[in-house]
């Protein structure tokens, strides 16, 4: 096996593992600002009781994605030397800001949000909760900008230089909004809420089949399952829709890749589910008519351009990209199905709560959405090939030559175990979580008395003055 395969073995596996946790956060982000909006404006306990809960949560899930999101910085130096000289004068800039808008607003509002159940007010909470949501938000917005640069190239030039040909960046704002960018972000984050969605409906479905926790468990589903519904309809006709449309635009032989699509057609037909021969450069399988020029060109007599439009050598994996792209669409659309049909259950009767199999496939949703981002992540970099920096910088050109493929082959090894080994204890912490259930709610006398604002908590801190007065007075006794 070639080095160049085993580099790109070995970042799909790290950047695939640290992919299972930004969602999560982001999405229980969301959640955590609604939960501390209805305690705020309710004063009802038990708000502030599942906000404990699912703080507790999010920081595990939290300090997951730092710890495998690190290891992708190393590998820009170690194993995509030539990349990381190509991109640098670009990137530069994108990830300072990342550093400066996202990791402070984080890191300083961060141990609040995880440690103030028990110490401040519930507006306070809140405002610290938000202040860490929004930097998690920020720090995808800036990752999300880089990779868009990398989709669609803009407001740079190539320049020959001692060390090789760089990009460099000509204007900030053209980077910033590359034109892939609006429509891959919105993308993101709707995924994002909807598995944070999906995870906070799961748990909750886990404890209706379990008999615990029955009022907030029906508190967990009345929240997160009409977000489910309506965001999983907004992605796969707006956002879903949107993506569709800049792919299209920029990338169009990374669409034809996507639908199988050879030849170029009016008409063009989207595939449900099928396969695709790249030998015989025919694709099979059950289709709808002229859906895929609707979605690409708003007209479903729309002309897109097929593979054979494209040099051959400049074709993404065709099978592979149309396997994973149909299974994040087909999920996508199983979602909305799920999120109808439970919504119709709870509003028959109160239906929902009764149907076993139903909850069943409500914790099964989780597990299902993860599947669905890791298939939209796959489609939008296998799609991309053979580009790193599409039509600048090949991946084949793009890796560290230095590095051997018996390294490779020992920190592939390396990473499945020690990376198995975290996955492992992730799972056994969340699901003493989970099974150790909300913590008893606060009482109101408890809560009434926590300050509300940092006014209060510098009024409440003791002063040094008095501290040392006092000190002196008893002759240094404590």
């Amino acid at each position: 096996m070639s080095a160049e395969i085993l580099h790109r073995i070995q970042f799909a596996l790290t950047i695939s593992f640290h992919f299972v946790f930004p969602p999560m956060s982001i999405g229980l982000g969301l959640i955590l600002i609604i939960l501390g909006v209805k305690s705020v404006r309710t004063g009802d306990p038990k708000w502030r009781q599942l906000s404990m809960f699912w703080v507790k949560i999010y920081g595990l899930v939290f300090a997951m994605g730092i710890a495998t999101g690190i290891v992708q910085e190393f590998q820009f130096g170690t194993n995509w030397s030539v990349f990381s000289r190509y991109v640098g004068n670009v990137f530069g800039s994108l990830l300072a800001a990342e550093g400066i808008f996202a990791f402070m607003l984080e890191g300083g509002f961060l141990g609040l949000m995880l440690f103030g159940g028990s110490k401040l007010g519930n507006r306070l909470w809140l405002f610290a909760t938000t202040m860490v949501v929004t930097g998690a938000m920020f720090s995808a917005t800036w990752i999300v900008m880089a990779n868009s640069w990398m989709q669609s190239p803009a407001g740079s030039e190539v320049r020959d230089t001692a060390q090789g040909a760089q990009a460099f960046m000509t204007d900030f704002a053209d980077v910033v909004f590359t034109p892939t960018f609006i429509p891959r972000i919105l993308h993101v984050l709707v995924a994002s809420w909807i598995v944070g969605a999906a995870f906070v409906m799961s748990v909750g479905a886990f404890y209706l089949l379990k008999g615990r926790h029955e009022d907030l468990a029906r508190t967990m589903i009345r929240v997160s399952l009409p977000l489910f519904a309506v965001l999983s309809v907004l992605q796969v006709f707006v956002f879903g829709s949107n993506a569709a449309v800049a792919v299209t635009e920029n990338q169009p032989q990374k669409l034809a890749a996507m639908e199988g699509l050879y030849e170029t057609r009016d008409c063009a037909p989207m595939f449900i589910v099928g396969w695709s021969d790249e030998e015989t450069r025919e694709t099979t399988g059950l289709s709808v008519p002229c859906l895929l020029s609707f979605l690409a060109t708003q007209d479903f007599q729309g002309q897109v351009d097929g593979l054979e439009q494209f040099p051959t050598d400049e074709w993404a994996p065709v099978n592979l990209t149309f396997q994973v792209y149909h299974l994040m669409i087909d999920l996508g659309v199983l979602f909305m199905a799920i999120g109808a049909f439970a919504l119709a259950m709870w509003a028959w009767k109160g239906r929902l709560w009764d149907m076993r199999w139903l909850l069943w496939v409500l914790v099964s949703t989780i597990v299902l959405t993860h599947i669905a981002t890791q298939a939209g992540w796959w489609t939008a970099e296998i799609g991309r090939q053979p580009w790193i920096v599409w039509e600048q910088l090949r991946t084949a050109d793009a890796y560290s030559p230095m590095v051997g493929t018996g390294n490779l082959v020992f920190s592939i090894v390396m990473f499945v175990l020690l990376y198995g080994l975290l996955f492992a204890l992730f799972l056994f912490l969340l699901n003493r979580k989970i099974q150790d259930g909300p913590p008893p709610p606060p009482s109101e006398e408890d809560t009434s008395s926590l300050p509300d604002s940092f006014a209060e908590v510098f009024a409440r801190r003791p002063h040094r003055a008095s501290q040392d007065s006092t000190t002196a007075a008893t002759g240094g006794e404590k």
